[in-house]
This record gives C-alpha cells, structure tokens and sequence, in this order.
C-alpha cells in the first residue's frame, strides 16, 4: 500500500512540475523591464563628470577656505589627510561616468555606424580619466569600468603610461569623426538640446573636433615641466588641429529648471562652515576684478546665507579668511576680524550667482584654452601673439558670466579697465616669468568652477604664488600635491593598492604625479 502512495505522489510531483515549466519564463519576465539601453544615453549620464570640490580643490589653491578643525570639516585647510575631502572625484567618476562610458563603448562594439558617438565617447573617457590621474597619480585604467565581467578589483596603471594612451585616444578619435554619420541629439554639450545646439552631424563634429584639440592643448602644457620638448609637439599638433575660438565652442552643462550641481548644493546647505580665502579675495581686490561682484558676498548671518537674497557684494566690503588659521582663533578677535552671528566675520562665496545650485558646469572652456595658449605663443611653441591670447582669455571668462543666475553682463567698459590695470596689463611684462605670473593667475581666476583644473595647473606652473598653508608641519613647508586614494581600496582591493602606493613613493598628501616635478 505504501509503494502505491509513494508511486501516485510521485506522478503527481512530476505532473505538477511539468504545469509549473509551462510559460515559465513569460510568466516570471517583466514585461516593463528594460532590457536594452542606448549608448548615447549612457554618454549623456556620464557627461556630467565631476569637477573639484569647494572644500578639496578650491581648498588646496587657496580660493575657498573651511575654518573649522573638527570633526569632519578638518581638511586641507589644516593639511589633514582626511578621506571624506580626497575621494569626491574618485567616487564619483568611477561608479558613474566612466562605468557608463566603458560600457556604452562595449555596446558599441567594433565596426559600429555610430563612429561619432564612439569617438565622443573616447574623448570625453579621456578627459575624466586625466582628472583622475591629475589628482591621484596611479589609477585604474585598462581594466576600470569592466565589473560586468568579473574584474571588480582591477590593477593601478602607471600615470605616465596612462597619459600616452590619453593623447592616443584623443587623437584617434579626432581622427574618426565623420561629417557623413550619425548625429547625436543626446550630447548636452552641442546636441539637439545641448548648451550649445547644433542641427547636423557636421556641426556637431566641428565643435567635438575643437573641445578634443583643445582638451589636448590642456594634456600637452602638463608635461610643461618634465619633457618640454614633448608638450610644445602637443600642443602645436592641437593648435593646427583646430581649438576653441569663442565662447561659442565651450563645454558646459547648464544646470537651471531644477538641475542640482551636487557641490554647490553642498555649500548652499553647509554655507555657515564655508568661506572666500584671503588670497583669492586679495587677488580680486588688489585688480578692482568687475567679476568679484559675481563671485564674493558678505551676509548679515554667515549661518543662513539663504535667508538673505540681496547680499553685500560690495567689493571694498569683502574679506578672505586667513589659511591655516582654526575658527577659535579668528573668533578671539584682533588681528582677526572675529565673529558675526553664528559664524565670522568674512566673505562668503555667494550663492545666489556663482555658487548657486543652478550654476553652469564649465568642462573646457575657450577662455582656459586661450590663456593655455597664451603661455605656449610666450614659449614660441605656437604662432600669435601672447598678449592677444591672454586678453581674449580674460575677455571671454569675464563674458560667460551671463550664464550664472542673478547677473548681468560685465560692461566693456570695465574690462578694458581692468585689462589695463597695471597688476594685469600683460604689456608690462619685461620677462617670461612676469608673462607666466600673469597668465596662470588669470587662469587661476578663470577656473573657479573647474578646481580639478585649478588645482593642476597651480603644480604645472607653480602660480599664482601662494604661500604655504602653515597650521602645521604636515606638509613639510609645501603644498598639498595629490589626493590620497580611498580608505575602501586598501580593503577591497588590498594589492593592487599595497602596489600602487608603492610605486608612486607613499599614499599620502606629498607623493607626486609623474608630470608633477620640482
């Protein structure tokens, strides 16, 4: 009797296991679900690619200042090695742009109709890749971006070796573009409805074409310093090739109609531990820069700046807190200038204009690229004058402050007062170092809301020549040179990061990239 029950349940079983496979797969498929994704919606992702941090970058080259020595404000303004200040970059590249932009390529595939595309992506690959390599030296390269198949814990590449294979990409993919192909309306930068729209394929390129020479002109001036003879080949390569010639050409990603710039929504929520430092208000003061009304603000209460929508932007009016200096001492008073409300008695930046949430994301612009080539004609490594390239830079920078809310434009008036003030009238140079002084100042300037740019053109040139940030001895009398790499990669991918700091002299705030030399 038992054998005849063990055989009709399993009958039954078997009965009802075969019904359960009927449709299976239909049944357990969402039929909502996507299973298929664009690559050019994955470029548009990865677009908006991190650029510096108010309270890194900014930090570093002394044009932004966080006061506070605790908790998690102690940072670069005290030549602390903190992670949480390091790492922005790092986390935001890698998990985002650059996963999108592998994966879109990988999609792609070789032989793709979609030449343009491709070649978009590669540069724009190269351009967050060479930020990332600008802040930290050795990273992952070949092997980053390529979870889906397994390699979680990838290799750090040598920077140099990474640096080759950049103006490679670079090259290969300016070389790729095709009037006669596709059209990416997707492109924030010049797509159909980019910053800059264009309407065909061969429009387009053309502005690809000059944000690639250009985005090589920046590659080449780093290896300025290590291999001069290198960079002027590069730069005069892209210079015939084509760069930015108005600020009609410039990469940016406007951020209005409710788009949020994560760091700047940072400052506006934490604005009362975040002010102007005393050299870049300095700088601003000492020129009478029609630009400071746009960029400083003193507010009756440091601790509500959202509170106050009509700020103080007077410029005689606005102070820089002193590097190095923590916020207990400032508030004792005399020499200081104390406290105010709930925070000190100092310049901020101003949020309703320059750092507000719906400021412009400025990737690769044409004043950047001017000043850049007013350094390489003042070398002799491309035609034209210096002067004009370095005037044209100021110009153009001083003109796409139409783009930030709450500001008008800046008249010609002033600019030609300004150009001819005698601490930036360029024709007072007498040598080619007052000439580089003067232009990587301005780019200084000129890269307040690029400080991935900032911050590594200040080590490329070694201007404006700032002092050392003093609080301590952590730095050896010097500056900040890199970031360190994440707490997480010493855990989660131990070997590769035991070998990477190595080989670049110590994960700490002291070691060097490789175009970074004394």
């Amino acid at each position: 009797m038992k054998t005849i029950k063990y055989y009709i349940l399993l009958v039954t079983t078997l009965l009802f296991a075969g019904a359960c496979d009927k449709d299976f797969v239909e049944i357990n498929t969402n039929p909502y679900a996507i299973t298929t994704i664009d690559p050019a919606l994955l470029f548009a992702g990865a677009q908006r690619a991190h650029i510096g941090t108010w309270y890194g970058e900014h930090t570093i080259v002394q044009q932004f200042v966080t006061p506070y020595n605790t908790g998690a404000n102690l940072g670069f303004n005290f030549n602390e090695d903190i992670d949480e200040m390091s790492n922005p970059k790092w986390n935001q590249l890698y998990p985002g742009p650059i996963r999108s932009m592998v994966h879109a390529i990988d999609l792609l595939g070789e032989g793709t109709s979609r030449i343009n595309l491709l070649s978009m992506l590669r540069i724009w690959k190269a351009q967050a890749f060479m930020g990332l390599v600008d802040e930290y030296g050795d990273v992952p390269y070949f092997n980053a971006g390529v979870g889906v198949n397994g390699l979680f814990y990838p290799e750090y590449d040598d920077d140099e070796e990474i640096y080759e294979d950049l103006y490679t990409e670079i090259t290969g993919a300016l070389n790729e573009f095709d009037p006669n192909a596709d059209y990416v309306p997707e492109d924030l930068f010049y797509g159909k409805n980019g910053s800059i729209p264009t309407a065909t394929p061969a429009e387009q390129i053309a502005k690809w074409k000059k944000l690639g020479n250009s985005l090589l002109v920046r590659l080449g001036m780093h290896y300025s310093k290590i291999n001069p003879s290198k960079a002027e080949d590069i730069v005069s390569e892209a210079f015939l090739g084509g760069v930015m010639t108005s600020n009609n050409d410039n990469a940016f990603i406007k951020n209005g109609n409710g788009g949020i710039q994560a760091d700047n929504n940072a400052l506006r929520n934490f604005s009362y531990f975040n002010y102007a430092a005393e050299p870049f208000v300095d700088q601003l003061k000492a020129t009478n820069d029609p630009r400071a009304k746009f960029i400083l603000a003193s507010f009756i209460e440091p601790g509500n700046l959202v509170g106050e929508t009509n700020p103080d932007t007077v410029l005689a009016n606005q102070y820089g807190v002193p590097i190095g200096i923590p916020s207990a001492t400032i508030e004792a008073g005399a020499p200081y200038r104390g406290k105010k409300g709930t925070g000190l008695n100092y310049s901020q930046m101003n949020i309703w204009t320059i750092a507000s949430p719906n400021a412009p994301d400025l990737y690769v612009t044409y004043a950047q690229t001017s000043l850049l080539l007013a350094e390489a004609a003042q070398r002799g490594w491309v035609t034209g004058s210096p002067q004009e390239y370095y005037e044209n830079g100021i110009r153009a920078d001083m003109h796409t402050y139409t783009l930030y809310p709450g500001t008008t434009p800046i008249p010609e008036s002033q600019i030609v007062t300004y150009l001819n003030d005698p601490a930036v009238d360029f024709s007072l140079a007498t040598t080619d170092e007052e000439a580089f002084a003067l232009i990587n100042t301005q780019y200084w300037i000129v890269s307040l809301r690029n400080g991935t740019e900032a911050f590594a053109n200040f080590r490329r040139s070694d201007y404006p020549e700032l002092s050392p940030n003093l609080a301590n001895d952590n730095l050896d009398g010097g500056f900040v040179r890199r970031m360190s790499y994440p707490n997480v990669e010493g855990s989660s991918n131990g070997p590769n990061y035991s070998a990477a700091s190595s080989a670049i002299g110590g994960d700490n705030l002291l070691s060097r990239v490789f175009w970074d030399v004394e």
